[in-house]
């Protein structure tokens, strides 16, 4: 996304003091599952490129925590992680049963955007049922597509999320894409798979859709948009269970995009769970002690 992503500059000769108002704050959170940082740079796009090269990122951001490693390396503790902010033993799912969970102490990010700025609206599209059963909550749009090939369905989320970008009151927005994790599991996740990097291809293109969408918002001069990208895990073959000491499994990526974001290649250790607090962040929502979130704000000029 260009930067307002250019430079305005304005002279004032009758006062020496000039008062400009903050732009609003919004947050794009994008999430791309069985996304490997290698084959995304071995496929051409130029959308995340451009994502990058306007602010920071990661290429080893951890999947899980030292601290406890029970949790499986897959989508149902992944996602948990990334849209709760706090690590399995606290969210408590272990793998993609969903069978014990602390939403109700540990919930979705959206929650904690309502419980300090019920103002402010939210919008999660979904394609993988799960998540949307299970985890999202305190969305004001809420959209779960379920056809059969996944392609199509990021097709549809893609659309449905340009549509809903038309609205100038939407403050927040995750966006989820499974098409590259299926490719992995069909043929193998690797750089060299030329099935997987096309989908990581046609992400990218969906992503672009996207940030056109934001752009043409009549309200995007007013706007402060921070763009997060991360995954859920990598692959190794045609899986990704029991990674724990896999690396081509375990390092994830994270990109944080925008006028807000440092620039550059971060040089501290990054975590899927920063994600979330990287977004509330640039919100203006500062986290409270009795969320207890293992995410911290990462990538942020201030």
């Amino acid at each position: 996304m260009q930067s307002k992503w250019f430079v305005c500059l304005a002279f004032v000769l009758m006062s020496p003091v000039v008062v400009v108002a903050a732009d609003t704050p919004k947050v794009l959170f994008l999430g791309i599952d069985g996304c490997r940082f290698d084959a995304l740079r071995k496929a051409n796009t130029p959308n995340l490129d451009r994502l990058i090269e306007q602010g920071i990122y990661a290429d080893n951001t951890r999947i899980f925590h030292p601290r406890y490693t029970t949790a499986d390396t897959i989508s149902g503790p992944g996602w948990s992680s990334i849209l709760t902010g706090v690590w399995a033993d606290k969210h408590g799912v272990l793998d993609n049963q969903f069978k014990v969970s602390h939403y109700d102490k540990f919930p979705h990010f959206f929650a904690r955007v309502k419980e300090q700025s019920p103002e402010l609206k939210t919008a999660s599209l979904i394609c993988w049922a799960p998540i949307d059963q299970y985890i999202v909550a305190n969305a004001d749009k809420r959209f779960s597509f379920t056809e059969k090939d996944y392609g199509k369905r990021d097709d549809a989320a893609t659309d449905e999320a340009v549509k809903q970008l038309a609205d100038e009151s939407l403050d927040v927005m995750f966006l989820y894409l499974g098409a590259t994790d299926e490719a992995g599991h069909a043929s193998g996740f690797h750089p060299a798979n030329p099935q997987y990097v096309e989908t990581i291809q046609a992400a990218d293109a969906r992503i672009g859709r996207v940030l056109t969408a934001i752009q043409a918002r009549s309200s995007f001069e007013n706007e402060d948009w921070l763009v997060v990208v991360t995954s859920d895990h990598g692959g190794k073959g045609t899986s990704h269970s029991n990674g724990h000491e896999v690396p081509e499994i375990y390092n994830s990526f994270l990109i944080v995009s925008g006028d807000a974001a440092q620039r550059g290649k971060f040089d501290s250790d990054t975590y899927i769970v920063d994600a979330p607090a990287t977004a509330l962040k640039h919100l203006g929502i500062d986290a409270s002690e009795d969320w207890q979130l293992d995410g911290k704000p990462v990538g942020l000029k201030k």
